[in-house]
């Protein structure tokens, strides 16, 4: 692993710098990606500003949290018992595909950037005067980004089982829908099902991601170049936007917008731009495990060349998009549905629940206004006994008299 190799190459640069001088020349520091390095007092060492601050990325989390309805409405209703304990992170599960998949481009993101840190922190190292702390902030960085790698893939294949069951779940309320409609209205319905996904189907050719044609052709259609000067090394440096020295998978997928083009089309009914997100990711991940040789999510120059090289890259399989895929198997569906059917009844019988405690309260309502009514009866009768303890009738007139209080 690539980040086990770089601990041993700096384990010998701590020996080494705890053999020399203390003090060494100072050296330029590249101030665009290293900024507010302050310096390192003698008798009190802190620890430096990496900038690893969270702020903004929560506060992005919450914003797109709250574009959830169901979420939002659980949120607002939740008390802190419910926040510390964790229970309100199995909302998570029901948020929208929609909105899980800008959540994991957010993560993406945070993670671009921790990435551009921890390569500032390995070009100002030279700076630190105290090996030892250089050591363990290097060690502290490299296993925050292996550990981010291994979140990132786990989103990934989170992702994919998401998708899968996005699509059961559109067979399944097709299905049902048809079941509600007569035989003439449901031939109907099936005939343009069919139509639709013919249509979908009709495209044109998709390149192999990664493959010498399908490169070309955004050398030619996006960044405007002749396709007789195609240049891997160019090409690499076109599209590394950030110019860290690596491709990264945001901006692999935006390679691969050309060819998803010619399949989907946001105007069209039978396109579903969910499918496309996930063939975007399906082709970024075929490209990571053909191109990164050493698994940590980024293609260096060397790699990207390397690959050019190889006889996949002149000629490719077929690319087989997912309508050209099995998705899902009938008995998997059928297991989906049962897991459907078992949610449902046990959303009934929550519903009941809930309906025979509405009834109870409605029960204990209207017998406490039971018990008002009887008691202002009470209180009225009362009054209306001092009324005539204190103005008694006079005489067969029916007038009364007044007695002065004593």
């Amino acid at each position: 692993m690539r980040w086990r190799t770089i601990l041993l190459q700096y384990c010998f640069l701590l020996v080494s710098c705890l053999l020399t001088a203390l003090e060494a020349v100072p050296i330029d520091i590249d101030k665009t990606k290293v900024k507010n390095i302050q310096p390192v007092d003698s008798a009190k060492i802190e620890p430096p500003d990496t900038g690893l601050y969270y702020d903004e990325y929560l506060k992005q989390v919450i914003d797109v949290l709250e574009t959830d309805n169901h979420f939002r409405e659980k949120l607002q209703k939740a008390d802190i018992e419910e926040i510390k304990s964790g229970r309100l992170s199995k909302e998570l599960d029901l948020v929208s595909h929609h909105v899980r998949t800008k959540l994991d481009e957010l993560k993406r993101q945070e993670v671009a950037r921790l990435r551009m840190l921890i390569k500032a922190k390995l070009d100002s190292l030279q700076e630190f005067k105290r090996g030892v702390q250089c050591f363990l902030d290097l060690l502290y960085y490299l296993l925050l980004e292996y550990a981010a790698t291994s979140d990132l893939e786990h989103y990934d294949k989170t992702r994919h089982e998401e998708f899968k069951k996005y699509e059961m779940m559109k067979e399944h309320e097709r299905r049902e829908y048809l079941k509600t409609l007569n035989e003439e209205k449901r031939k109907e319905e099936e005939s343009k099902f069919e139509e639709m996904r013919k249509k979908h189907e009709n495209h044109p050719k998709v390149n192999h991601p990664g493959s010498k044609d399908q490169l070309k052709e955004v050398w030619e259609e996006t960044d405007g170049l002749d396709p007789n000067d195609f240049d891997p090394k160019t090409f690499f440096k076109l599209h590394d936007v950030n110019n860290d020295g690596f491709l990264d998978e945001q901006e692999l997928e935006a390679l691969f917008t050309k060819e998803l083009e010619k399949v989907y089309d946001p105007k069209n009914e039978e396109d579903d731009m969910v499918e496309m997100e996930e063939e975007r990711l399906r082709m970024r991940e075929h490209v990571m495990n053909e191109v990164d040789a050493n698994k940590d999510r980024l293609v260096t120059l060397d790699e990207f060349l390397k690959a050019t090289e190889k006889k996949e890259f002149l000629e490719p399989d077929s690319w087989e998009t997912l309508d050209q895929q099995q998705l899902f198997t009938e008995e998997e569906l059928k297991e989906y549905e049962n897991l459907i059917s078992l949610q449902e009844s046990e959303l009934k019988k929550k519903a009941d629940e809930l309906q025979k405690q509405k009834e109870e309260l409605q029960r204990q309502h209207d017998q406490l206004e039971a018990q008002k009514l009887e008691y202002h009866q009470v209180v009225q009768q009362m009054e209306q006994k001092k009324l005539q303890q204190e103005f008694p009738p006079s005489g067969p007139g029916g007038e009364l008299k007044f007695q002065p209080r004593m």
